[in-house]
């Protein structure tokens, strides 16, 4: 055979042999170490010369750390089970009694389960509530798990019975738990929502990047803190759980810690029946650039892989497929003697002398605290690498028929028979009937449990999950520090997005607020003209700059720094809102009132990552969205995809959200300012969606005396000329085809308009609901009346409401101004033109707004009819086109 061929051959045994036994003996000379080496440059001389080496992520399916390369558990370990076992039981009793007093209020007994030795050596031995007086570790935990999590804080007395007892009821006389961790539900104990699959895994990492992103601009110290996320196997079919896999391995991110709970089932069966989704893991993770440390089996299994000299132990756990896994825990001892290890002579013959029991009791790895707690243990060495831990468990782990079924996803309560099996395989000393009714068990506070989980928790610096916000001294800039910004462009056109980017390079210079700014970009800086900021503050780069960019010789090159400010995410919208959680919370996280300002195309914002913002909201986080290229027909040629008509009726939908369409730079400061003192110095909890426009256009001074108004929603822009019969309402670019309307109405029909500045239907909206709330409970009182009615009192003739977003946004004041209000919006997909084309297809225009005001001046008797018939005709207005919004 010629030295270039391809072909495969079989080695001769005897050579193998050889080579292997002269590997062992440099493994056992110089450390696993020295043969990491060797192996790497051997392949890579193989590969250099032409030797075709196969890409392997998988390693064989067994735990990664050797049994001898293990450190003895330093706990006590009897006392530890003893307190696992309460909290199984409390956690399982919660949810039991709920379902049995309250049919169908729901809740999740198995996922705990099977997590329960997986949390509580973390509990035990490595989660930090603080390092000295810095912050400690963070921990993401399984959603599904949280009746284990309030459990383990009912033990340490952190919550009473009546909260166990009114789980999942919040809204009763007495204290009640959340359904899953929630901050804004409880602010004093959760601070990461992760039950909206997929977010957990996602926000960790972000976080993880914005905790080393605080280091290493100097606003933290330095820690050995570690972020946690506990995260489950079915879960990770979530896009979002894997997606930025490559972002925490590019960044070193060895303060990550994944912990994935491979109990091998999701909501309704397997996660993988039919493979392996450990494996698919490993090779993902690995792939990706993690370490990756695999506890498959329980320490039961070590003397059986001893005795195995055949190799055909492990060979047939290879063979084997999660669905047969399954299948063996469900099934019982007979079965795994006779499925598992009754396929072949050799593994059949390792349990001659086990019995059915013994083998039905053979754990996994994620049941094991020696296993997990080696795994941890390597966790914590700095790698340069983030880790991954991947934990085989079993899902409803402890609950006798419920064990490793397809339904124990869906087990709300258990049989009488169940509850005493369990109740007696952990040893809880509660009477029969208690035990039936779901009675939570606490030891009395001199317990020895107690006073060792106490003494524990006092070690690693507190009691976790905990939630503190501490004051912060935050003063905000007073308005007149934005000067630049609410004077007018002495004639240039600018766009309102430019106008924000000053800003904020302004604001980014100020010496007690500009260093908390956390610009935050998916990829548009130079779309939004943030090449200045960029240049001023450089993007964030963990390494520093590597590379002399090509551009160095200009004014404006692409600057990334070690401690850089602006974080440049790339084209991931997902990623840089889980960017922005990480900033919006770091005033609880970390004590530190960052401020990110989240810079992006408004189309893909709340459509796009609107579960992500949804939870960011629950997290109770700050700062502000801005919604750049606004609009449906002021993005010129980009067309049906990108063309944003609905973001504003989507961030209606937040509670915290205050949502504001400004057309004007010096109302965009107004806003950001007031935002700033609001949530940072007034500690409210709220976050802002600001639209930004392309469209460039003369800036105004401020007017007087409209501050007030642009925070409410609404002021007076410009007053008729003459006596006003009409009103019409604009917003964000669209105002100034208001203007020209009143123009148009004045010079050519003799009609006089005024026209307002509507900034936030939306808040005009809340202040009614809460106006109109007020009087319907306060009935024997006067009636108070909405915002909308007061500014509007006095004026004249019906409304005209035009927007660049759909008609359902103005349409929020329709209960207030009722048939009053005509409102003219861009419901319909977008077009591929210019904005003249495209306002006059959405018959959003000047044009369109004049046509609109003499119909219905016609309709109420205040203009001849024909008139305004042919004014449309002469205004442009084809009133026999289609409508835009089903085009």
């Amino acid at each position: 055979m010629n030295a270039t061929s391809t072909a495969r051959v079989t080695p001769d045994y005897d050579e193998v042999a050889e080579w292997i036994e002269a590997f062992d003996q440099i493994v056992k000379q110089d450390g696993s170490g020295h043969g990491t080496a060797l192996l790497d440059a051997l392949t890579n001389h193989a590969r250099e010369v032409g030797v075709d080496v196969p890409a392997k992520l998988n390693t064989p399916y067994k735990n990664t750390i050797p049994v001898e390369d293990e450190v003895p558990y330093p706990g006590d370990r009897a006392l530890e089970r003893r307190i696992k076992s309460l909290i199984r039981w409390n956690a399982m009793a919660m949810v039991h009694r709920q379902n049995k007093e309250d049919a169908g209020i729901g809740g999740h007994i198995s996922t705990y389960s099977s997590l329960a030795s997986l949390l509580e050596v973390g509990f035990n031995h490595f989660f930090h509530a603080k390092y000295g007086e810095e912050p400690g570790d963070f921990v993401y935990f399984q959603g599904h798990a949280s009746p284990g999590v309030y459990s383990r804080a009912f033990l340490e007395g952190r919550l009473s019975e009546d909260h166990l007892r009114n789980f999942r009821h919040e809204l009763r006389e007495t204290p009640g738990l959340s359904s899953y961790p929630h901050p804004w539900l409880m602010p004093d104990f959760w601070s990461f929502p992760t039950v909206s699959m997929g977010l957990g895994p996602i926000n960790a990492i972000y976080q993880a990047r914005f905790m080393r992103y605080l280091e290493n601009r100097g606003l933290i110290a330095k820690t050995p803190r570690k972020v946690w996320a506990f995260v489950g196997d079915g879960e990770t079919d979530e896009p979002e759980s894997m997606g930025s896999l490559t972002l925490a391995s590019r960044e070193k991110l060895d303060n990550l810690v994944f912990v994935v709970n491979c109990n091998l089932q999701r909501l309704d069966g397997p996660v993988r029946g039919n493979g392996k989704i450990i494996n698919e893991l490993e090779a993902a993770f690995a792939g990706a650039g993690w370490n990756v440390i695999k506890v498959i089996w329980s320490s039961d299994w070590d003397p059986l892989f001893a005795r195995d000299k055949s190799g055909m132990l492990l060979q047939r756990m290879e063979e084997c497929v999660d669905g047969e896994y399954q299948s063996f825990k469900a099934k019982g001892g007979v079965n795994v003697r006779e499925a598992f290890f009754g396929k072949y002579p050799e593994t059949l013959a390792l349990v001659e002398n086990i019995s059915d029991d013994e083998l039905s009791r053979l754990r996994r790895g994620g049941h094991d605290p020696q296993k997990i707690y080696n795994a941890y243990l390597r966790a914590m060495a700095p790698s340069g690498r983030p880790t991954v831990i991947l934990a085989k468990t079993v899902k409803g782990y402890g609950l006798g028929s419920a064990e490793a079924r397809n339904a124990t996803h869906q087990e709300k309560k258990l049989s009488d028979e169940s509850i005493n099996a369990f109740r007696q395989r952990f040893d809880i000393p509660i009477p029969e009937e208690a035990a039936h009714k779901g009675t939570p068990y606490r030891p009395a506070d001199d317990s020895p449990e107690i006073r060792y989980m106490k003494a524990r928790r006092q070690e690693l610096g507190g009691f976790m999950p905990t939630r503190i916000v501490k004051k912060t001294d935050f003063k905000t800039p007073p308005l007149e520090f934005f000067s630049e910004s609410t004077s007018n462009s002495k004639g240039r056109a600018v766009s309102t997005t430019m106008g924000f980017v000053s800003l904020i390079r302004n604001l980014m210079k100020e010496p007690h607020v500009g260093k908390l700014v956390v610009p935050i970009i998916p990829d548009e800086g130079r779309t939004f003209g943030m090449e200045s900021i960029i240049r001023q503050v450089g993007i964030y780069a963990s390494q520093g700059q590597l590379y002399k960019p090509h551009d160095q010789d200009m004014l404006l090159y692409y600057r990334e720094e070690k401690d850089g400010q602006i974080l440049e995410e790339g084209i991931t919208e997902a990623g840089s809102m889980a960017s922005v959680t990480a900033a919006g919370t770091a005033y609880a996280n970390y004590g530190i009132p960052m401020i990110p300002f989240f810079t992006y195309y408004s189309m893909f914002g709340f459509q796009r990552v609107g579960d992500a913002i949804w939870a960011f909201a629950d997290a109770r986080g700050k700062g502000f969205l801005l919604g750049g290229t606004a609009g449906r027909t002021s993005l010129s040629g980009e067309g049906l995809q990108h063309q944003d008509g609905h973001s504003l009726v989507l961030s209606s939908t937040v509670p915290t959200c205050a949502s504001y369409d400004p057309a004007y730079v010096y109302e965009v400061a107004v806003i950001i300012q007031d935002g700033m003192r609001r949530m940072y110095e007034k500690n409210e909890n709220l976050f802002y969606y600001i639209t930004l426009y392309n469209e460039d256009y003369p800036m105004p001074d401020m007017p007087e005396g409209c501050r007030e108004g642009i925070l409410r929603g609404i002021y007076k822009f410009k007053a008729a000329a003459g006596k006003a019969t009409l009103q019409l309402f604009g917003s964000g670019a669209i105002l100034n085809e208001a203007l020209r309307a009143q123009g148009i109405l004045a010079e050519k029909y003799s009609v006089h308009a005024d026209v307002w500045s509507v900034t936030s239907y939306n808040q005009l909206r809340r202040e009614a609901l809460g106006t109109e709330r007020w009087n319907r409970l306060h009935p024997a009182e006067a009636a108070k009346r909405p915002e909308i009615l007061k500014v509007l009192e006095g004026t004249e003739g019906p409304i005209i409401a035009a927007t660049d977003y759909m008609k359902s946004v103005p349409d929020q004041l329709a209960p207030w101004l009722g048939t009053r209000m005509v409102t003219l919006g861009t419901d319909g997909f977008g077009r591929s033109d210019n904005r003249q084309h495209l306002r006059k297809h959405f018959e959003v225009n000047a044009e369109a707004i004049a046509g609109s005001a003499l119909s219905q001046l016609a309709r109420l008797g205040k203009f001849d009819a024909k008139k305004a018939q042919k004014a449309l005709g002469d205004l442009g207005v084809n009133t026999e086109k289609g409508d835009p919004a089903r085009a």
